[in-house]
C-alpha cells in the first residue's frame, strides 16, 4: 500500500485581508472603566437601542418599518461592550443602577 503525504506549503491558502479597523477595535476592546463619571458618560453617550429603529405611521397604522442601522457601524460590536462595562462598574463598584 502507498502512502499519500501532503506538504502543507503546496495547499493553496487564501490572501490574509488587512483589517484596517482592528486597531481601533483592539483599543476600545482594552478601555476600562475606573471612575464613575466617565461611566456615566459613556452610558449617556452610546444608547441602549438604535435610534434610527422607527415606524412610520399614519392615521394609526404602521405604513413603513426602518430597521435598526446600527448593525452596520463596524464598530457597532465595541460601542456595545463599552457600554456593558460601564454600566458593569457602576452596578459592582459604586452599587448604581442606570436605565
Amino acid at each position: 500500500m502507498s502512502e499519500t503525504h501532503f506538504d502543507s506549503n503546496l495547499i493553496a491558502r487564501p490572501p490574509q485581508k488587512f483589517d484596517f479597523l482592528q486597531p481601533l477595535r483592539n483599543w476600545f476592546d482594552s478601555i476600562q472603566i475606573h471612575d464613575r463619571r466617565a461611566a456615566h458618560f459613556v452610558c449617556k453617550l452610546i444608547p441602549a437601542q438604535c435610534p434610527f429603529e422607527r415606524d412610520i405611521k399614519l392615521f394609526g397604522r404602521t405604513i413603513a418599518h426602518i430597521p435598526p442601522m446600527c448593525k452596520l457601524n463596524p464598530l457597532y460590536d465595541q460601542f456595545v461592550g463599552l457600554r456593558f462595562r460601564a454600566l458593569c462598574y457602576l452596578v459592582d463598584e459604586c452599587g448604581e443602577m442606570v436605565v
